[in-house]
């Protein structure tokens, strides 16, 4: 219809990150200054959980809610994704050539047919590595050892938007990876893709493997406080966490949750989308740990002094 329109021109996932950065930074703005003059509907729309709105719901609104336990969807999605851009990247890798013609299209309709390569193989693998790890892990913790209320709802939106995230994210590491661009140099190197591990990336595997086993150990924590001790769950309501980093902040998986990604943009730092992604996730992970620091203030009196809400002794 419109010959001079390509929607391969269009970096759509791009697009998807920043709509979520501004709608999140927005709504959240407006909840911290003027919550108590916003309409229902949107309040309800965005507390979810343990700060969930108070008070009469919005009809239209609770039509489109649904149990917060549809968390462990988007994470088997989630894990199937990124062991699929995993599995493609090693076959890439190893052949010691290009993508297949199918993944590259995919990628130029969904970061545009314009793509660079940004970043090495070296790079792209251990970022692949690292991303689908903490996939996997979510899986088993939200399958596994988490305990979800049967009470608590959250909007559709917010369940949309984890497919969003990790859909998203995959796609981002690979669009500008080398050997999945349609640019690049004109032949391989004889023995394939080279790769060259450096003391820098080695250090962000470690602050990376850092955070992630101590997401793990707040998301261990916050589970048995419902649980007795053979694992039994014999509750489903919100108390007091302690332990690890719980001392000194309110969301240490949130706060975690931020380092892994600080720790992928920097070994991704040339690639242009991964900026987009942290961007979303610092500004979803600051908002969420801000309510969830106000809703521990207001439910335990005694709620120790020293915990900030998201940055250990800073924020």
């Amino acid at each position: 219809m419109f010959p001079w329109f390509d929607i391969r021109s269009i970096n759509l996932i791009n697009f998807l990150f920043v709509n979520l950065i501004v709608t999140v930074v927005v709504l959240g703005g407006l909840l911290a200054t003027i919550e108590k003059h916003l309409p229902t509907a949107i309040r309800q729309t965005f507390r979810y959980g343990k700060h969930a709105l108070k008070g009469t719901p919005d009809r239209l609104v609770s039509l489109l809610e649904v149990p917060k336990a549809w968390f462990k969807h988007f994470y088997v999605f989630a894990a199937i994704w990124a062991v699929a851009g995993f599995t493609v990247m090693i076959q890439t890798y190893i052949s010691g050539k290009p993508a297949p013609d199918y993944v590259i299209a995919f990628l130029d309709t969904m970061a545009t047919n314009k793509r660079m390569v940004r970043t090495t193989p070296s790079e792209t693998m251990i970022a692949m590595t690292l991303i689908t790890l903490q996939c996997l892990r979510r899986f088993y913790e939200t399958w596994f050892v988490q305990v979800f209320s049967s009470k608590l709802k959250i909007n559709l939106s917010a369940y949309l938007v984890g497919y969003i995230h990790y859909f998203g994210t995959i796609v981002a590491i690979l669009s500008q990876a080398e050997g999945f661009t349609r640019t690049g140099p004109v032949s391989l190197p004889t023995n394939g893709y080279r790769f060259e591990p450096t003391v820098s990336l080695g250090l962000a595997i470690a602050v990376f493997q850092y955070a992630w086993y101590h997401q793990y150990r707040s998301n261990v924590i916050l589970a048995n406080l419902r649980k007795d001790k053979s694992g039994k769950v014999v509750n489903q309501k919100h108390s007091l966490p302690t332990g690890d980093y719980f001392e000194v902040v309110s969301s240490p998986h949130m706060f975690f949750e931020i380092v892994m990604y600080v720790v992928l943009f920097a070994i991704l730092h040339r690639n242009s989308s991964m900026v987009y992604v942290l961007l979303w996730v610092l500004s979803n992970q600051l908002m969420n740990s801000w309510l969830t620091h106000q809703w521990y203030e207001e439910n335990f009196p005694n709620y120790p002094k020293q915990r900030k809400a998201l940055i250990p002794y800073v924020l």
